[in-house]
């Protein structure tokens, strides 16, 4: 019994938080005598197997199908259908006669080829594996025996190798009689290798390999055996004079090892498997003095197979190693079952197959390949099939196809599509219009009938080239007949369709319409400065691929900041992720703008601001400052300065030296110089109140940026960039006490609050030319009069514009 209704997990889902649960109508599953069992609905009960003909000689490809009749029988030869004819005819019984088997002669067409049956009924279409049929035939001898002369007690060996098909069977020949079996002494390799040991003086002789098969019969060059005197029966070391060869066989086969070993006295042969695993007994045996015959090889005997030739009684060994391979066609472990779904809802197939190597699986549709694509889906390496939002159309048989290279397997079944009476037409009228940049109207109107038992409709989403299984939904109202989707990716193209319910099941799809959404300008790109010389700037930030793409790259715009107008733009692509500012004025403060742009426009600028001067007089006083090795060495230093002992005469000293020399305190960086001018972290409301109001502001009194930009406190701007006429004319300020708590932070005052006092700095006097020493951080700085970096130069984003 299968039920439909709004607790349909596949379909109905998004609608359980629109609607109350309706009643299920419940549709009953055809009984097994109805015709969906499974040897009633159609299947191979014989399917044709690989073949040799004889040319010329008549060949019968078995096939018999059971299932409800009527049901047609015809073939495929090459995927071709086979038509029929005197030459090919189709027997009653379903299996295929050729009546003689032709080689491809004179351009008369060959019936060599794979076969297929197929058999079809009302039900569906099914196809049965695929049988490769070959020509018997028979090659001349690629490797001949070979004359031999050993002594006596020795061994002797002959080998001949010869292709046909069917293999052939290699007997042996002395003298033109052939060779007595029962001679323990003679021993037989089904490969085409004769063994002889222990030999004698009558052993000697002319030898023939004779190869015959259905094809033909042939006979190879003779090789002859001479057998000298016996040995002097001295010690001879351990030798195996051939070892056992890669093989490569199918499950059931027989493999033989081969392994031939000579010395004085003889040695023993004894066999063992690389991976330290026991060969077992069943369907082992050893065939004359150290060949291994494996009869009825299993995939559990692939391996590594040594071959030890000891001397008796002490442990001098040789060894020799061959690995055998057994591969095994594919078979099913689990097959897939006939089922039946209501119209709208979700069928699934699985088919589990194993083999040697592991096989691959292709689904078939009434005999034709089904790849993925619309509401057809192949997972877990095609072994489940999902068909969604299932229609009349979909009712087929669907069949799994397993195949290696050491065979192929199929199985079958069937989908019903059970269509309850009284379901809605599918949504007309479906339109799709793009609203913004992430959002996009869906609008539809009813089905013309049987609308009243619609309880919602639910509305398909995917983006146009993702794959059908990245599809998600939404569900609406049955009283709406349009639908806003939102959280979409711009400059994007999606599809949609419509389906409405009822208690008994979906309607139909609605025909897909695409829609695109609108393309926007692209965010401020994130910007960092770094120093480089007295003159120098390198300005980082991150590449994006997609500008190059979308016709779109950066623009960079630059100035000093006593100046009102930029030099830019530089256009700089999409994939650029820094640039150089080089032949800077090194006594100047810059500012550095940097925005995105691309076919919609041009985003918001990220502002830096850089102080650069000084830069060259730091460079004349001294070399670059090295922290660690000025820490390591402070203690002995007699000019260093301890800061730390208390915040208030640290801000004391700052303070005095900001009066003295006329805010001309210059801060040179170490290491951490990249770090300091990184964008600061954390929301902006959390920032240091005390660093101006230029962590992303505009340069609202030295230039005309836009209506839009920020606007800065002038007095604050004077503090580090004194305007023309004030230059050396300090602002005076009251000088609290460094204790008193109402007092204002009085190094964020003067600006000096730019020196991080976490982070090692010099101080530096433009009027002397004494050097400060490097000073490392307090001891005990309270994290409120942390100053949060070197440069006020926040993320906070600014209109573009060209700085004319």
């Amino acid at each position: 019994m299968t039920g439909m209704g709004c607790t349909d997990p596949e379909n109905l889902e998004p609608l359980l938080q629109l609607i109350p649960c309706s009643p299920l109508l419940l549709l009953s599953s055809p009984s097994p005598d109805s015709g969906l069992g499974h040897s009633a609905e159609l299947a191979f009960a014989v399917e044709p197997s690989d073949d040799v003909a004889v040319p010329g000689q008549p060949v019968v490809l078995g096939c018999r199908v059971e299932g409800t009749p009527p049901v047609r029988i015809t073939w495929r030869k090459n995927g071709v259908e086979l038509p029929e004819s005197t030459h090919s005819t189709v027997l009653a019984n379903g299996s295929l006669m050729i009546r003689h088997f032709l080689l491809d002669q004179g351009g008369s067409p060959s019936d060599e080829g794979d076969y297929e049956c197929v058999a079809q009924n009302r039900f569906g279409l099914v196809v049965s594996r695929k049988a490769r049929i070959q020509a018997a035939t028979m090659s001349d001898f690629h490797v001949h025996p070979q004359a031999t002369v050993g002594e006596e007690g020795g061994v002797a060996r002959f080998q001949c190798q010869i292709h046909g098909l069917p293999k052939p069977l290699i007997t042996w020949q002395k003298n033109r009689v052939p060779i007595d079996t029962d001679n323990e002494r003679y021993t037989l390799l089904p490969k085409g290798v004769l063994q002889i040991t222990g030999l004698q003086a009558e052993d000697s002789g002319i030898f023939h390999c004779v190869a015959s098969n259905i094809a033909s019969v042939r006979v190879s060059h003779g090789a002859r055996l001479t057998v000298s005197g016996s040995g002097s029966g001295a010690y001879k070391e351990p030798t195996i004079l051939v070892g056992p060869e890669n093989l490569t066989l199918t499950v059931h086969q027989t493999a033989v090892l081969e392994c031939v070993a000579t010395g004085n006295p003889r040695p023993i042969v004894s066999w063992s498997r690389l991976d330290g695993r026991p060969i077992g007994v069943e369907g082992i045996q050893v065939l004359g003095t150290g060949n291994l015959i494996i009869s009825d090889v299993s995939v559990q005997h692939s391996g590594v197979y040594v071959c030890a030739a000891n001397r008796p009684g002490t442990r001098v060994r040789r060894t020799a190693q061959g690995r055998l391979v057994v591969q095994a066609p594919a078979e099913f472990v689990q097959h897939p079952q006939s089922i039946s779904r209501p119209a709208g809802t979700t069928a699934m197939f699985t088919c589990q197959a194993q083999g040697e190597p592991p096989p691959h699986v292709t689904w078939l549709k009434n005999g034709q390949v089904l790849g993925p694509g619309g509401h057809v889906r192949l997972k877990n390496n095609n072994s489940t099939l999902t068909i969604s939002g299932i229609g009349p159309e979909d009712e087929a048989i669907y069949q799994c196809v397993a195949e290696n290279s050491a065979g192929s397997s199929q199985a079958s079944a069937r989908l019903t599509v059970l269509w309850a009476e009284g379901l809605p037409g599918p949504p007309l009228n479906v339109q799709a219009v793009s609203v913004s940049s992430t959002e996009v109207r869906v609008s539809w109107t009813e089905p013309v009938v049987n609308t009243k038992e619609i309880i919602g409709y639910v509305l398909h989403i995917r983006k146009a080239a993702d794959p059908p299984e990245l599809e998600y939904q939404e569900a609406v109202s049955k009283s709406t007949f349009q639908h806003l989707v939102s959280d979409l990716e711009p400059s994007t193209a999606y599809s949609f369709y419509i389906k409405a319910y009822t208690p008994r099941g979906a309607s139909s799809a609605s025909a897909p319409t695409l829609a695109s959404t609108l393309g926007e300008a692209p965010a401020p790109p994130p910007l960092s400065v770094r120093v480089l010389g007295s003159s120098t700037l390198q300005l980082l930030w991150e590449p994006w691929p997609r500008l190059a793409q979308h016709e779109g790259g950066f623009k960079l715009f630059y100035r000093p900041a006593s100046k009102t107008s930029f030099t830019g733009p530089i256009l700089l692509p999409g994939t650029v992720s820094s640039y150089n500012l080089s032949q800077l004025d090194p006594t100047a403060v810059y500012e550095v703008k940097l925005l995105a742009y691309n076919q919609h426009g041009e985003g918001n600028a990220t502002v830096r601001f850089v102080s650069l001067r000084g830069a060259s007089e730091r460079t004349a006083l001294s070399p670059p400052c090295d922290c660690r090795k000025e820490e390591a060495t402070n203690q002995t230093s007699t000019t260093g300065i301890v800061i730390g002992i208390h915040i208030g005469v640290t801000c004391i000293i700052f303070c005095v030296l900001f009066l003295l020399f006329g805010q001309r305190g210059r801060v040179l960086l170490c290491k951490d110089v990249e770090n300091q001018l990184s964008p600061p972290q954390g929301p902006r409301s959390q920032r240091d109140p005390g660093v101006l109001g230029l962590n992303g502001a505009g340069w609202g009194e030295l230039g005309p940026l836009g209506r839009d930009e920020k606007r800065v406190d002038v007095k604050e701007l004077e503090q580090l960039f004194p305007r023309a006429g004030a230059v050396g004319q300090p602002h005076p300020r009251p000088h609290p006490r460094p204790m008193d708590p109402e007092a204002p932070a009085l190094c964020e005052e003067t600006q000096l609050s730019m020196l991080s006092l976490q982070r090692c700095g010099v101080l530096e006097e433009m009027a002397s030319e004494a050097k400060a020493p490097c000073v490392g951080p307090p001891a005990a700085l309270p994290p409120q009069d942390r100053d949060p970096g070197l440069l006020s130069e926040g993320p906070a984003a600014q209109p573009a514009h060209s700085g004319q």
